[in-house]
């Protein structure tokens, strides 16, 4: 029995090497991310506005202040509309542009840089030179005066403001998106194509027969990545509008900001933060229950 003893330390070390290795990472985690969550979770259920003072257990009370807050299900409404018009856009425009950037073309590789250039700009540089193009006199409503069409209240009309801000992010993440596209167009066989064009399957048909069928799994990754982003959606919001006019571009994640900086009603803030991680939960794990579907093969 004894001569075993060596082989079970032997065993056992190599079994813990691993998380020996994820210890630092982990902990780091702990500190910057678990703890606070689990602070804020335990915060949504007290009264905490009085910073001066222990925070107080109140049980649901936030809850029902929620559910009964209009505000609140506005701000929902205003995320569920922008979900809805950002993230088509960003699965189908990126793979169209990818497409086009993967010729083989002179100079192709300009474009490409080119079309990822809005990625590396700031949030907050892009937000301020958009806000310039929307401004009433801006460089946008300048070209609509000189079409005979009149001057668009791009960020002033609550029936264009969440919209105005939606192309931001939009022109923000093509780039991207298109970069994720084009590392999969890069793995497809040449030789699938050249069989298709024997068969007669030419242009749009190539792409309808092999490439979409190919790219499942990055669109499915895309659709979720850019669903996620646009619920957290922010800087763009914060830069152009704050939540305006008569909150019609206001989101759940500037709401959360709004109560906990400007309000400081921090239990709160916790409260529309827990139901915000919620949400991007659900979206998470709808990733990664498409993304093991899709591993391997193009299966859905």
């Amino acid at each position: 029995m004894q001569h075993l003893m060596p082989k079970d330390k032997v065993l056992i070390q190599q079994r813990l090497t691993p998380y020996l290795f994820l210890l630092p990472a982990f902990s780091i985690l702990s500190l910057t991310v678990f703890w606070p969550a689990a602070q804020a979770f335990y915060l949504s259920f007290t009264h905490y506005d009085d910073l001066t003072q222990p925070p107080q257990w109140v049980g649901g009370e936030n809850f029902h202040r929620l559910w009964a807050d209009p505000v609140f299900w506005q701000t929902l409404r205003n995320t569920i509309v922008y979900i809805i018009g950002v993230v088509p856009i960003l699965v189908v425009a990126p793979l169209a542009l990818a497409i086009l950037v993967n010729q083989k073309l002179r100079g192709i590789h300009w474009f490409r840089a080119a079309y990822y250039a809005p990625v590396v700009i700031s949030t907050v540089v892009a937000g301020i030179a958009w806000k310039w193009l929307y401004a009433e006199d801006g460089l946008l409503n300048q070209w609509l005066k000189q079409l005979a069409i009149g001057a668009i209240p791009w960020l002033t009309s609550p029936n264009w403001a969440i919209f105005s801000v939606m192309a931001v992010t939009v022109w923000k993440g093509l780039g991207y998106y298109m970069v994720i596209y084009l590392a999969g167009l890069q793995s497809i066989p040449e030789d699938l194509y050249e069989a298709a064009a024997i068969d007669g399957s030419d242009g749009i048909g190539k792409h309808w027969n092999i490439t979409i069928p190919l790219m499942k799994p990055y669109l499915v990754l895309v659709a979720v990545i850019s669903a996620i982003s646009a619920t957290k959606v922010f800087e763009e919001v914060y830069i152009m509008t704050q939540g305006g006019p008569r909150n019609s571009s206001k989101t759940i994640v500037y709401y959360l900001y709004e109560q906990a900086f400007h309000n400081l009603e921090i239990s709160y803030a916790c409260t529309i933060g827990l139901v915000l991680f919620l949400v991007i939960l659900v979206l998470s794990i709808l990733n990664l229950t498409l993304s093991s579907r899709n591993i391997g093969g193009v299966r859905l």
